[in-house]
């Protein structure tokens, strides 16, 4: 599994970022995600759900969100 600590970033680059993973990955593979934008925060999460992607929350300490993100075929 693959992390990608964007909690530095601020928005649209984690999305972006998110997105040219997605873009290179099989079905299947997952990516750890750790972000703290508070745009971010929304946008990514409804962004991979509308997409269909699988999203689970694996933790919030109240500054970084991280995701686990498993991409779908």
């Amino acid at each position: 599994m693959e992390t990608l600590d964007a909690s530095s970033w601020r928005c649209p680059r984690p999305l972006l970022q998110a997105k040219l993973w997605l873009k290179g990955a099989a079905a299947g593979q997952q990516l750890r995600l750790c972000i703290s934008d508070a745009g971010s925060r929304q946008d990514i999460p409804r962004y991979l759900l509308r997409m269909g992607h699988s999203v689970i929350q694996e933790s919030d300490d109240g500054r970084v969100l991280t995701l686990l993100i498993t991409k779908v075929p």
